[in-house]
């Protein structure tokens, strides 16, 4: 299981997208963006960020540790804002926290330092989990103390959200065109023969073992089973997939298309440095 806390104080909501995750501190005296089981998109985003965090973690790419945070919703009570208030009231229980990095600089600060290999590994991870959400629009990474860090899998395993039409996804073609990194010379080819080995069906069970039974909806053990089939049904079939992975990455995604500096940076890490000014 995830490591679990207990918020002690709500720190601020944090006003990106549409489910206001919130910054809050917790009683191991760390700080974390928490997102919220009582939010609009419903438990399944939480499971995604867990299956997806802790998958990449275990393949080696960098992402923020994630806990469970239980908060009380009596820490709703000084929130001036309404929508806030009943948010956190309906997420009384357990939430996902990812640890806050303070000083952290966004993707278009540090784009130069991502190299061809890990620029592959990352891009092959993505098509693997059906990744939405890493666009040059939307990059969703951070760079903290010069590392390139992963957030935000919510929008991944897209089929969780009907399981009826899951087999669909399994040969799904994975659209990079527009991919934040498709223009790092990603080594596509390289990540798979590196990454693809590592996926066993132990791994994936070890990995679903930490989304804890109350965000799975139904039988637990049943839904864990059908989550790492899935997954080794997608990896199984990268002949469907990773031709065209690959080719896009070739292609380049045709001339870079970066956001104004500071564009695409969370509102909760303030405002972008300097030109010049290098992240200690």
């Amino acid at each position: 299981m995830l490591p679990a806390v207990t918020a002690t104080r709500y720190v601020t909501p944090l006003r990106e997208g549409g489910s206001l995750p919130g910054l809050m501190e917790a009683d191991d005296l760390g700080t974390y963006v928490v997102k919220w089981r009582g939010a609009g998109q419903g438990l399944p985003v939480l499971v995604a960020e867990v299956v997806c965090g802790e998958l990449a973690r275990a393949l080696g790419l960098p992402v923020p540790a994630l806990v469970t945070v239980d908060v009380a919703p009596e820490l709703a009570v000084g929130e001036p804002d309404v929508e806030v208030q009943e948010l956190l009231r309906r997420s009384a229980g357990r939430n996902l926290g990812l640890d806050y990095l303070p000083g952290a600089l966004d993707f278009e600060a540090g784009a130069d330092g991502v190299g061809p290999g890990l620029a592959g590994r990352v891009l092959w991870f993505d098509a693997l989990v059906g990744n939405v959400d890493r666009s040059w629009r939307n990059p969703n990474m951070l760079f903290w103390h010069g590392r390139l860090h992963l957030i935000d899998h919510g929008a991944c395993l897209t089929f969780h959200h009907s399981w009826p039409g899951a087999a669909a996804a399994v040969t799904r073609p994975y659209d990079a065109s527009a991919h934040a990194l498709v223009e790092r010379d990603p080594q596509v080819a390289d990540a798979d023969a590196a990454l693809a080995p590592r996926i066993t069906r132990d791994l994936l069970a070890g990995v679903l073992a930490q989304v804890p039974d109350d965000w799975l909806d139904g039988d637990a053990e049943d839904l864990r089973d059908r989550y790492v089939d899935q997954l080794l049904a997608r990896l199984d079939a990268r002949d469907a997939w990773l031709p065209g992975l690959v080719a896009t990455a070739a292609a380049g995604g045709g001339g870079r298309r970066r956001a104004p500096r500071g564009e695409n940076r969370p509102a909760w890490l303030g405002p972008p440095p300097p030109e010049g000014v290098r992240q200690r």
